[in-house]
């Protein structure tokens, strides 16, 4: 946690939240990203250019802050299959809540979305409890 400042945060959740209600007022579209992805790659849906244009806008927003934010270099003491296996969860969760956490918790429950609320307490509690066990029970720290 010694990375965390408020201001980032708070500034990046602004910008989240800007984005969100951008996509809401100019295309009425929730900006849930796993939906994005999802829709990209449907063949029968040919007006995807405002999905690739808000996709790739995350891609080169990060570029952006990397070439001009000096940061330390991402380190991962986990290996980088057991990475993909987690990301492969992380999508199919995504899928089968019909949602991420950018759609249910940003935009969902802005729209006061009683699945999206209910989804949102679920992850969280998830998260939660799985912190808790890796940490306290197994004694593994990040």
């Amino acid at each position: 946690m010694e990375n965390f400042t408020p201001y980032s945060a708070f500034l990046g959740g602004s910008l989240i939240g800007l984005s969100a209600a951008l996509l809401m007022y100019f295309n009425g579209r929730v900006a849930g990203i796993s939906g994005m992805i999802a829709g990209t790659f449907d063949v029968k849906n040919s007006a995807n250019h405002w999905r690739l244009f808000f996709l790739g806008g995350l891609i080169l927003a990060a570029v952006i802050f990397n070439l001009f934010v000096p940061h330390a270099p991402a380190t991962y003491s986990r290996s980088t299959l057991l990475l993909i296996i987690s990301g492969i969860f992380v999508g199919y969760g995504t899928r089968l809540g019909n949602g991420c956490t950018s759609g249910h918790a940003v935009c969902g429950m802005a729209r006061l979305s009683i699945r999206s609320i209910a989804a949102t307490i679920t992850f969280m509690a998830i998260a939660i409890l799985t912190v808790f066990i890796i940490r306290h029970l197994f004694g593994i720290s990040s």
